[in-house]
């Protein structure tokens, strides 16, 4: 544990003793807010259907698969780095949910907002956006209730995204054929919204 990561996190717990107003809205976002990331995933879905082409539809299913990879992943992270949380070190932290004995670092939960942002911003830049503030807060969000240490959101943020980009660069070609395949199957109308051009009737 660093002193950077102690600073900041007593920093942020102070100001959420003296920002009672703030309680609320905060532990259900941070307990919660992951229903956010799945409607966010349906955003991106829904608008890649419109598009023209299927690299938008094939960023849109890799997206929740991603989000999946990211969190295996970071199992194994947390395995292997096994960090107390902060109100397993610090005395008398403030801490507005319910304590846990599974390692902090990195956060799933800011791991699986990583990699839904990242995820969608390769489908639509207006959804990816918005995702990433929806990321930001809950990262943020994690670290104020006191589940966390600043460093253990910064990390799963990073880390979903990064296997999250990564990994579409590499199933990207095999994802894009399957999503081909299926749109000829009767699959279609949830994969586009264009007109079959194999079925037009040439006069």
């Amino acid at each position: 544990m660093n002193d950077l990561n102690t600073t900041l996190f007593l920093l942020i717990n102070h100001f959420a003793r003296n920002s009672g107003w703030l309680h609320g809205a905060a532990v259900q976002y941070a307990s919660y807010g992951l229903v956010l990331f799945a409607a966010l995933l349906l955003c991106g879905w829904w608008s890649a259907r419109i598009r023209p082409n299927t690299e938008a539809m094939t960023a849109a299913l890799w997206a929740p698969i991603g989000m999946l990879v990211a969190l295996g992943v970071n199992q194994l992270a947390v395995a292997a780095v096994a960090e107390p949380r902060p109100y397993a070190v610090l005395d008398h932290p403030l801490l507005l949910v319910a304590p846990t004995v599974d390692p902090a670092f990195p956060s799933d939960h800011a791991v699986m907002a990583g990699a839904v942002a990242a995820g969608l911003w390769m489908v639509s830049r207006r959804v990816g956006g918005v995702a990433t503030v929806a990321a930001v807060l809950m990262a943020t969000a994690r670290v104020y209730v006191g589940a966390h240490w600043p460093g253990d959101v910064l990390a799963g943020l990073v880390l979903g995204a990064v296997v999250t980009l990564i990994g579409y660069r590499l199933v990207c070609r095999l994802l894009a054929a399957l999503v081909g395949r299926l749109t000829a199957t009767v699959l279609r109308p949830l994969l586009t919204t264009m007109p079959d051009a194999g079925s037009a009737v040439v006069s």
